[in-house]
This record gives structure tokens, sequence and C-alpha cells, in this order.
């Protein structure tokens, strides 16, 4: 695949010995990159949020893997070392399967046991990174097809260019269909707890010169209703044999009041997120977040009768 222009804001930026991550829990006040040199940094950056988003958590697992071994290559017994890396890197978040799709591709390379493992590592995590934005344009103008005339449209979470290798699945149609002038204008809801519409989508959109119109996640309904928008374009993490779609928590209600409501939904994801392994959503092992992401420090206290559910 060829390799198109990346926005000048990129989630990920491989710079030879080491992976440079956009703390994303900054945003949009601040673009602050941290910089990585081994997969437990790579790793502490998946679980703490500062990357998100199931293809770049993918990405930056490939890249994690990569400097495993190059941490470790070539003293003795280096492929167990860079083997407990890609564990360790697995049990970030568990409802990517992006995640294990990259460290699966980069494992079997490992066990290739090649003259020159660093640098055929090297080639595949790269690879991985410009197979994906190539993808997400591809899916961008298809789904662009799919719009075709529709003016106006509400995304969910965050499924831009900062969640993937660049350009984006869900954004990537968004900015496809904007490109070709049909699109007015774009709804994102904050997507509550970690806001990552009002902080992310809006944000990512501005920067593209797109109308967005923010709104609280309680007036989707009643934004349906009114006949604003013609359809629901989201992103997921992963995708089941049957089709059942695992997305940000919240996506199940949209859909729920699309079909309510006549609203037609679109899920934009590249081949990665598809798990076949599974044959239903059911088997899918949904993430809980930490209660401290939801409840007041008021309610942290020993005792206290108010608890938090946070998947």
């Amino acid at each position: 695949m060829s390799n198109p222009k990346q926005l000048s804001v990129q989630a990920l930026q491989w710079n030879g010995h080491s992976l440079s991550v956009l703390d994303q829990r900054l945003l949009p006040e601040k673009i602050a990159y941290d910089d990585y040199r081994d997969a437990a940094g790579v790793t502490e950056a998946i679980a703490s949020m500062r990357v998100r988003g199931a293809p770049a958590i993918g990405i930056a697992a490939a890249y994690g893997v990569l400097l495993s071994a190059m941490r470790h290559y070539p003293s003795d017994n280096w492929q167990t070392a860079v083997e407990n890396d890609i564990k360790q890197l697995a049990a970030s978040r568990p409802t990517a399967v992006n995640l294990f799709w990259a460290l699966d591709k980069m494992r079997r390379q490992l066990n290739q046991n090649s003259a020159d493992p660093i640098a055929d590592l090297t080639k595949l995590a790269r690879q991985i990174h410009a197979d994906d934005i190539a993808a997400n344009h591809a899916m961008g103008e298809y789904g662009a097809d799919i719009l075709s005339d529709a003016k106006a449209v509400l995304t969910h979470c965050n499924a831009g260019a900062l969640a993937t290798g660049g350009y984006g699945t869900a954004l990537g149609v968004i900015r496809s269909a904007h490109k070709r002038g049909h699109l007015q204008n774009v709804y994102a809801d904050e997507t509550r707890p970690w806001l990552q519409g009002a902080r992310l989508t809006v944000w990512e959109l501005a920067q593209d010169g797109i109308p967005a119109t923010l709104i609280a996640d309680s007036a989707a309904a009643w934004l349906m209703k009114s006949g604003k928008i013609d359809w629901i374009v989201v992103g997921a993490d992963r995708i089941t044999a049957n089709g059942d779609v695992a997305n940000k928590i919240g996506t199940y209600s949209l859909a729920v009041l699309a079909r309510q409501h006549g609203v037609k939904v679109m899920v934009a994801a590249p081949y990665s997120t598809f798990d076949f392994n599974l044959a239903s959503g059911d088997s899918i092992e949904i993430e809980e977040r930490n209660p401290k992401e939801l409840l007041a420090d008021c309610y942290l206290q020993n005792g206290s009768l108010v608890t938090a559910w946070n998947p």
C-alpha cells in the first residue's frame, strides 16, 4: 500500500530508537509528546490512555515489541524476554482486538529467527502503521460513497487520526464526505467519562475546517427525533464473526435509538478489528475502568455507600 499524507498532529511517531506518543489526556489544552524506549513504557501509555483507539493501540503495541527486541537482542534468552513483554502489552487493554492482532504478527516475525531480527521487526512495525493509514483513506472514500448526499451525521467517541495511524476510521469517512462538499455539519457527543468527543473529536474536526456541533450524550435521542441527522458513523474496538460490534460505551444506546428513529448507522473499521475466533459479541471481554474516573473524591472515602460501574 502507498503512504498517504498524515495530519500534522499524529498520535504516534516512530523516531528510529523511540516511540513518541501524544498524551491525549491533555488535549485540547496542551499538545505534549512522551518518548518511550521500552515495552514497559508503551504498556503504561496504552493502559493509562495516553494512546487510545483500537488501531492506534495495535500500532503502539507493535512498536512496543520492536523496542523490547532492540533492548534485549542479542543477549541470552532475548526472545523469552521479548515474549514476556508481549504478555504485558497484551494485558494493557483487553477489548481492542487490534492489540492482539498486531502482537500476533510481531510474535510470528520474532519466531522466524531471521538473520537480522531488528531490521525485520522494524520493517513489520512500520508496515503495520503505514497499512493502517492507507486503509483509513480507502475506507474514507468507500464510506463517503455510502453516505452519498447526507447533510449531517453524528459520531461517538473519537475514531479519527488520534485513534489510528492517521486520517481515521469514522472520521476518515467524515473527512472524505466533507471534501466532496456534501456534509454541512457533524454532531459529536461528549462521550463520558473521558470526554473523547468533547476533547478530541471536535478539536480534530476543527483542525480540518469541518463544522462540528458538540452535544451532551443524553441529547442524542432528541437530536434524532428532531430529524437533524441522516447517519451515525462510529468506529469499533472489535467485530465478531456474526457482525456484533464492540465500541466505546454508549454506542449500543445510539444503535437502539437509531433503530427507533429510522437513522442509519455505519461502523468503519479495518480488517484488524475483526475477530473471527469469536462467534458473537457475548464472548467479548469488556474492560471495566477504575471507578475513580466517575466518582467525586468525597465518595472515595472508606465506608462510602456510593460506588461506580464504569465499563
